[in-house]
């Protein structure tokens, strides 16, 4: 697996190469589960093509999006659960087509001693991480649902590079944590205020 065309994962050559030596290359289909809660994690995965994104779900069933993560990559919260020898407490699902390299958990602490940049990598992707799910809990409990559903929209959006979404509205849901008929009919309102364009399974930003 080469690692070296990932602008975002900023290592020497040598720490790419033991990473592909080291670890398993996977794909997976669009929407497709990676990692479901509950689950023991035994690899830390490192995101090589497309993208994932993380949900939590609570006691009724309910999903809510955390964040996405993309090319370069990694899930810190499979790094502190797995670590720990922990179960993971989200669910990863790939958003598009997304191709991923594995590290086994046992080789972890083997690259933190011998390359400290990749204890750095660690480091900077938990900061990132943190700054998300702040941004998360400031939306839930300050922005109003036509805020947050935009915003959704132009982060998908900027995920694919592409103004013209294939999701349903059962979907943009299940990420914001409410109901579908809320969606619905705020994506409506949307069309009639001439931000979005509205087809089967699409919605284009205008």
């Amino acid at each position: 697996m080469e690692l070296s065309n990932l602008s975002e994962f900023k290592s020497s050559k040598e720490l790419r190469e033991k990473l592909a030596d080291l670890g398993f290359a996977k794909t997976f289909d669009e929407g497709e589960i990676i990692l479901n809660e509950n689950a023991y994690i035994k690899a830390i995965p490192i995101v090589t093509k497309g993208s994932i994104k993380v949900m939590r779900t609570d006691e009724d069933g309910r999903e809510i999006l955390l964040y996405y993560i993309k090319p370069g990559e990694s899930c810190i919260m499979s790094f502190l659960g797995g670590i720990h020898q922990d179960t993971s407490k989200v669910k990863a699902i790939a958003e598009e087509d997304t191709e991923i390299l594995f590290i086994p958990i046992d080789k972890v602490g083997l690259l933190i001693k011998d390359y400290p940049e990749w204890l750095d990598f660690i480091f900077r992707l938990y900061h990132k991480r943190f700054e998300e799910l702040l941004e998360v809990v400031n939306a839930v409990a300050f922005k109003k649902m036509d805020e947050r559903l935009l915003n959704l929209l132009q982060k998908k959006c900027e995920l694919i590079s592409n103004k013209t979404l294939s999701v349903t509205h059962e979907q943009l849901a299940n990420e914001l944590g409410t109901a579908r008929v809320v969606v619905s009919r705020l994506l409506k309102h949307m069309e009639d205020q001439g931000l979005v364009k509205l087809g089967r399974n699409k919605v284009s930003l205008l």
